[in-house]
């Protein structure tokens, strides 16, 4: 099984911004050890600011991998383009959040990216990636 776990805007400063929502840990510690917790599973990160290059991301493995773990950040609540790139490719995607999208501002509770992901999971911090990973896994 091969997925890609990828993070949109402001996920490169996991362990630095907002640790009181976001915790301490580092994305690129976090994926060292969900590297380990799933040597079965061929898995790959990206990460990046902007939505073109998101978009490019999803194209480029949208057709080859088995499974994509999508946290777009504040582009789920704004991006039509992300919607639709995600129609667009037959890989599935689910979507994750680190925090409870529902607890916060109002402006997050909508999501342009639910109607057309496999599922959603939010508000369960990094172990949020490990539900996803996990929900590939049981749906081979």
């Amino acid at each position: 099984m091969k997925l890609l776990i990828l993070n949109g805007p402001n996920l490169n400063l996991l362990g630095k911004r907002e640790v009181d929502i976001y915790g301490h840990q580092t994305f690129e510690s976090y994926f060292a050890q969900l590297k380990g917790d799933y040597s079965n599973v061929e898995l790959h990160y990206y990460q990046s600011n902007s939505e073109g290059l998101l978009i490019d991301k999803l194209h480029e493995v949208g057709f080859s991998y088995d499974g994509i773990v999508f946290n777009a950040g504040a582009y789920t609540h704004t991006s039509i383009a992300l919607a639709d790139a995600i129609s667009a490719i037959n890989t599935p995607v689910i979507e994750v959040h680190l925090s409870n999208i529902y607890k916060r501002e109002t402006f997050r509770h909508h999501s342009y990216l639910s109607p057309v992901c496999m599922g959603c999971i939010a508000g369960f911090g990094l172990y949020s990636y490990n539900l996803a990973i996990e929900a590939f896994i049981k749906k081979q």
